[in-house]
């Protein structure tokens, strides 16, 4: 091949409830830190790269921390991210068909220690989020001039969840973004979860992600945030089944005052990326 292909770089893209990643082995290539961001920006990129909501680099974990491999996770626009509920379980699937770590195992994050079970004959995977902080209910704030009443939940990411009757009306781009920047949050901001109440055990979600900077097709520390909010105002049962933009279903279970996300992660293609052709 010319010059042009002569260096590249394995890669799988993977997806968890229409949130999709690349994930790069960085093991053995030692891409430093500091280039991720870059690399993010350009991989991630629509019609240029790969395009994907986010990416994240497999590392090995370190002596005697109990790990079986860490990440580093970045958003596609270059935003480091603490947490991701959907690639987490992409992290877990992937690994786990790798041989990297068994069906139980428990790898690291900005966020603090992430436990994860695969199901493969269920082609879904469990994972155990951080213990939720931070977490507010009945807040208000004004927006536009309209006072708008919140809740707000820390699940390794910063959410805000807003109830409302209809969630396909919403204006994600508008409402989500006048939250997403507003002062309250400054300066890191946070993600916007629009919550529809079908039932105690169900609920329809629509999330506006930071990074990505629209809305997202699933969050899965979004959905989290959502039950931690709506299971203190006593709305929802422990377990709760959560329909996501993308139209995919997530389970979302408090248990002893722990948060388990439950979903699909799936491998839906690997390749190689020609860095030059990518800007790298």
């Amino acid at each position: 091949m010319g010059k042009m292909f002569d260096i590249s770089v394995p890669f799988y893209k993977m997806q968890g409830c229409g949130n999709d990643f690349v994930v790069i082995d960085n093991r053995e290539m030692g891409l430093p830190v500091q280039d991720m961001p870059r690399w993010a920006e350009k991989i991630c990129k629509k019609a240029f790269g790969v395009y994907a909501d986010g990416i994240f680099f497999l590392e090995n974990a370190p002596q005697n921390s109990g790990l079986d491999y860490v990440w580093q996770f970045y958003n596609s626009d270059g935003s480091r991210a603490e947490m991701c509920g959907n690639a987490s379980r992409c992290a877990g699937r992937l690994t786990h068909a790798l041989g990297i770590a068994g069906d139980k195992h428990v790898f690291g994050t900005d966020a603090g220690p992430i436990q994860v079970q695969v199901f493969p004959e269920l082609e879904e995977v469990k994972v155990q989020l951080t213990s939720p902080e931070d977490v507010r209910i009945n807040q208000t704030l004004e927006v536009d001039g309209e006072e708008i009443t919140y809740h707000f939940a820390n699940t390794g990411v910063p959410h805000v969840v807003v109830q409302v009757d209809d969630a396909e009306r919403v204006d994600i781009k508008k409402v989500g973004s006048a939250l997403r920047y507003h002062e309250a949050f400054a300066p890191e901001g946070a993600n916007v979860n629009f919550v529809q109440f079908v039932d105690n055990d169900s609920l329809i979600v629509r999330t506006y992600e930071r990074g990505v900077e629209d809305e997202t097709y699933a969050c899965g520390t979004g959905v989290s945030a959502v039950q931690v909010a709506m299971n203190k105002l006593g709305l929802t049962d422990a377990a709760v089944r959560i329909r996501t933009s993308g139209g995919e279903v997530l389970k979302v279970i408090i248990e002893e005052g722990k948060v388990f996300l439950q979903g699909g992660a799936e491998l839906t293609f690997s390749g190689e990326i020609y860095l030059d052709s990518v800007g790298l």
